[in-house]
């Protein structure tokens, strides 16, 4: 028989007396996390150019048609309208025709007003608001229902002896003079209503008058102004004639000097 090898043998496989030292290896290892990359990914070329054209041509877009960024560019009562006349080929088109102030006035009115009043100016009772068709207010002196639009009114009133609710109708002044102007003109002709027409001038004259009204009116601040009170600051009823209409008879022409009067010296050279 042989003898015993002295030679010491290497055990093949894991030595499982470093198993502690290995788990604490892995351990750490999963502790570290891996940097999350969701939401970090570089943004396409392609990407970035479609978004500079939308941009390029949305701020073009916006500079060809805001007007400015005003808001009267917006407004289509003051957009004249175009008419088109039988020209050579049937094609021809005419000078724009300008917008009375009672067209207008109702471009306004049906913006603002005629939520409340109706459109057809009877108001309604149910709610608390007064008609303006054949009202006392309407018909009468511009100067009480200017007064109305300008400043609004709280409080119950009496319209063609029926009263009329606590509905509050709130200041229209910031419409500006020509519009409040304007709508009271189309209020005071429509609806076989008689009044004259309202100017911008005599609003502005208001605007100044009630600079230091501190709120609305209510129905006794009204009562306390004449029926027949008219707007300073122009002659009621006074309007220019509209295109293609001759003035009245005795009524000089626009742009003309007022007629001299009898004994009065000629002006200096």
């Amino acid at each position: 028989m042989n003898g015993s090898d002295s030679t010491p043998r290497h055990r093949q496989g894991m030595d499982y007396g470093e198993s502690e030292d290995v788990q604490k290896v892995h351990a750490a290892i999963q502790r570290e996390k891996q940097e999350p990359r969701v939401g970090l990914e570089p943004l396409s070329l392609w990407l970035i150019g479609i978004y500079a054209l939308a941009v390029f041509f949305g701020g073009a877009y916006l500079g060809r048609f805001s007007g400015s960024f005003s808001g009267d560019s917006l407004d289509p009562g003051t957009v004249p309208t175009k008419s088109h006349g039988p020209g050579p080929g049937g094609g021809g088109q005419q000078p724009q025709q300008e917008l009375s102030p009672a067209e207008r006035g109702k471009k306004v009115f049906m913006a603002n007003c005629a939520v409340c009043h109706q459109a057809s100016g009877l108001g309604s009772q149910s709610q608390g608001y007064p008609p303006l068709a054949g009202s006392e207010i309407t018909n009468g002196g511009s100067r009480r229902a200017a007064m109305v639009v300008m400043k609004g009114l709280q409080g119950p009133i009496t319209v063609k002896g029926q009263k009329f609710g606590s509905a509050v109708m709130q200041p229209w002044e910031s419409l500006g003079d020509q519009k409040v102007a304007d709508v009271l003109t189309y209020e005071r002709q429509e609806w076989g209503n008689h009044g004259g027409p309202v100017t911008k001038e005599q609003i502005a004259a208001l605007r100044k008058e009630l600079a230091s009204h501190p709120g609305s009116f209510v129905e006794a601040d009204l009562q306390a102004v004449p029926a027949d009170a008219n707007l300073s600051g122009g002659e009621e009823g006074a309007s220019p004639p509209k295109p293609g209409e001759q003035a009245k008879p005795g009524a000089p022409p626009q742009g003309s000097p007022p007629p001299a009067t009898p004994g009065a010296q000629p002006p200096k050279p």
